[in-house]
């Protein structure tokens, strides 16, 4: 009667999750944004109009093609203005997306048979070891998943006071690459002697991520027509969602287009300028310029 009894009460802890599982698969992240947008009424199109993310990369969030996406800052921030258009949770989504990519986990043991299989293995084993090593089990994955929620808490808290702090210094900047200079003399001779000037001008918004020196300055969304001026004396590095949506100067010179719109890229400058340089076009012959030119 006690090995039953002990049958009994491991199937009584073991029931509700074996119904959790069998009763449907937990919906996708892809799934559940797909879901909310439906329910809603609006379209991918309208989500890409309204956050200036391409569609191809919507359309990668809710079928979980992730290898589509750029990966780092940029997919998170497309799950944050996928959210934020539909008024859903932003950090939840965030979350979600952050678990949807994590490495999988090892497959789990089939749970049809694992009551029988533990009903035999209790006639040579010590009961109370068998209804044990489940909850230590699920003790274990609980403190993991704890550990987890609090660092994604305080590096979220972080990336958002990091945020808030270039939403600030961004309109500082501004004077500094207004489109008055235009030779170039002007806005280079307002830089730090050894240092060198990169800027940025929206034509349409785009993702930007900017590090200086080794150091990160700002990730955001650049909404047109905003500008950007970054000095720095060794390394400047920009990676931009949309290439093509923005113009680019070093030291006041004006650089030619560096992409195609909705083209991820990232730009590195030294004291020397792009590095490698964008080929310059071919200028026309003489023979092609109209006459009197």
């Amino acid at each position: 009667m006690l090995i039953t009894d002990k049958v009994n009460l491991y199937l009584v802890s073991v029931k509700p999750q074996d119904n959790r599982q069998r009763s449907g698969r937990v919906e996708s992240f892809g799934a559940r944004l797909k879901r909310e947008r439906e329910q809603r009424g609006v379209t991918l199109d309208d989500i890409a109009l309204s956050t200036k993310i391409g569609k191809r990369f919507l359309t990668a969030l809710e079928e979980e093609h992730f290898e589509q996406l750029p990966g780092g800052i940029f997919s998170k921030g497309f799950v944050r203005a996928y959210a934020c258009h539909l008024g859903i949770d932003e950090e939840q989504a965030i979350a979600d997306y952050l678990s949807a990519t994590a490495p999988s986990s090892p497959s789990e043991l089939p749970q049809s048979d694992l009551p029988i299989e533990m009903a035999e293995q209790l006639e040579d084993r010590e009961p109370v070891r068998a209804v044990r090593v489940p909850w230590a089990l699920f003790a274990a994955l609980l403190l993991v998943a704890a550990l987890g929620f609090a660092l994604w808490g305080f590096h979220s808290r972080e990336t958002r006071k990091q945020d808030h702090a270039v939403a600030h210094i961004q309109p500082a900047a501004d004077p500094r690459v207004a489109p008055t200079h235009t030779n170039g003399q002007s806005q280079a001779a307002d830089a730090t002697p050894g240092s060198f000037t990169v800027a940025i001008k929206a034509r349409e918004d785009s993702w930007i991520s900017i590090t200086a020196d080794g150091k990160q300055l700002s990730e955001q969304l650049l909404v047109a027509p905003a500008e950007r001026s970054i000095e720095a004396r060794d390394e400047i590095v920009i990676k931009a969602g949309s290439i093509g949506a923005l113009d680019f100067s070093f030291n006041g010179k004006q650089l030619p287009a560096q992409g195609d719109y909705e083209e991820v890229k990232t730009l590195t400058f030294d004291a020397n300028g792009l590095h490698p340089p964008t080929p310059k076009p071919s200028s026309p012959t003489a023979q092609s310029l109209p006459p009197g030119a």
